[in-house]
C-alpha cells in the first residue's frame, strides 16, 4: 500500500512542479538544512539564480500533498518518502536538484546520501543559520504572509532546535544575516569541477 501511495504522491508532486530545466550529463544534488526562519528558501532562490536547478521546497511539497497539513509524524514520513523518490527520479533523468527542507536529522540525511551514492553523485550539503533574534523577527513578519509556504513560528523553531543533529559529512555553513555570495560562489565552483 505504501509503495502505491508513494508513487501516487510523486505523480501529484511532478504534476504540480510543471516544467524542468534541461538535463545535465552529471546532475547535482544540493541538500539544504536549517531551522525554520534561518533563510533556507532565500538561500536556495539566490543559489538557483546562478545554477539552473529544480528547488524542491518541503513546505510547498507538503501543501501539495496535504492542503491542510497537520504536521504529524505519519504525514512527515509520507512527505519525505515521496520527496526522496522524487529526488531520485529527477536525478536519474539528469535534472539537478536543490532540496530545501529542515533536514535536521541524520536519519533523513542518510537517505539522501544513499540516493546520491546509488547515482554516483557527490551531494553538496549546506547548513543555513541566522542569529536567533533575527529568526524571531523573520518568523513574526511572515505570519499570515500568503507568499510563504511555511506555517512555522517561533514556538516551532524552539521546539525543533533541540532536535538538530550535527552534520557528520563535509558541508558549507551559511549565515544569512551576512553576505551569502562567498558561499554560493564556493558551491558553484565545487559543482563545476
Amino acid at each position: 500500500m505504501k509503495q502505491t501511495e508513494t508513487a501516487s504522491d510523486v505523480e501529484r508532486l511532478l504534476e504540480k512542479l510543471g516544467r524542468f530545466p534541461g538535463a545535465w550529463a552529471q546532475p547535482f544534488l544540493i541538500v539544504v538544512s536549517g531551522l525554520p526562519g534561518t533563510g533556507k528558501s532565500y538561500f536556495c532562490r539566490r543559489l538557483a539564480r546562478k545554477l539552473v536547478a529544480v528547488i524542491l521546497e518541503s513546505d510547498h511539497l507538503r501543501r501539495t500533498l496535504f492542503p491542510s497539513p497537520g504536521y504529524s509524524a505519519a504525514e512527515s514520513a509520507r512527505l519525505f518518502r515521496a520527496s526522496h523518490l522524487l529526488i531520485e527520479r529527477l536525478l536519474r533523468h539528469g535534472i539537478p536538484v536543490i532540496f530545501d527542507a529542515t533536514n535536521l536529522s541524520q536519519y533523513y540525511r542518510e537517505k539522501l546520501y544513499r540516493i546520491a551514492e546509488r547515482l554516483d553523485i557527490k551531494p553538496v550539503l549546506v547548513r543555513v543559520e541566522a542569529p536567533p533574534e533575527l529568526v524571531y523577527q523573520r518568523l513574526k513578519e511572515r505570519q499570515g504572509d500568503p507568499e510563504t509556504n511555511s506555517d512555522a513560528d517561533w514556538a516551532v523553531y524552539q521546539q525543533m532546535k533541540p532536535r538538530v543533529q550535527r552534520i557528520r559529512h563535509r558541508h558549507y555553513v551559511v549565515d544569512t544575516s551576512r553576505d551569502i555570495t562567498p558561499v554560493i560562489d564556493k558551491i558553484i565552483r565545487e559543482i563545476s569541477r
